[in-house]
């Protein structure tokens, strides 16, 4: 077709884009450095699997507000991303497909869950789908997106990391390629866009 762009992407792919939501942005209550910045770039990845008629599938954390993760329960974290709060919500300049899939995570008050897989059915709903091979980006690198790439792969999906659509919470300053490493280590294949799709 005359203008049709040439893609890596094809049937049996799946888009995952984790955690995407306000609490995660500057001026959220757990703010990821830089979080802001992968949006444009995840919009670009959501048209693309969009256009080729792929499943997308967004993340969020959805937590009851009395949390374990919460500081105020003893966890490592402040409170954030409380089901049904603005700051649970996912980015306003995200676009969200109306037939996207929204997995919500941690929802129960004594289980916390980095990973999109954790406790939620996605295994089974990909392989609904005939999905074999899963592109993961979002918030942040180092905890969800880091947990998320490892349960794909042992679930036995061949597993792509947006490098170019990830941030990291960084609490050391080497968490981010430390995070990295162990995920490719564990077989997932860094990319970026500019890789994944070229004019025909």
């Amino acid at each position: 077709m005359a203008g049709h762009r040439e893609t890596l992407v094809h049937a049996g792919d799946a888009l995952i884009v984790v955690d995407v939501q306000n609490d995660f942005l500057p001026g959220g209550s757990l703010a990821v450095p830089g979080g802001d910045e992968v949006v444009p770039v995840l919009n670009q990845y959501i048209d693309l699997f969009s256009e080729e008629q792929c499943p997308i599938f967004f993340t969020r954390d959805w937590h009851p507000a009395d949390h374990r993760s919460f500081a105020p329960q003893g966890g490592p974290w402040p409170p954030h991303c409380v089901a049904n709060t603005r700051g649970a919500a996912f980015s306003g300049d995200l676009r969200i497909p109306v037939d996207a899939l929204i997995i919500s995570k941690a929802t129960d008050t004594e289980h916390d869950a980095y990973s999109a897989f954790a406790g939620t059915g996605l295994k089974k709903t990909l392989l609904a789908f005939g999905v074999r091979r899963v592109f993961v980006g979002g918030l942040a690198t180092d905890y969800c997106v880091l947990r998320t790439v490892l349960d794909a792969l042992k679930a036995g999906f061949e597993t792509v990391l947006l490098t170019d659509a990830i941030r990291a919470v960084n609490v050391h300053p080497s968490d981010c390629a430390r995070a990295v490493a162990q995920m490719t280590y564990a077989g997932a294949h860094p990319m970026e866009l500019k890789q994944l799709r070229a004019a025909a």
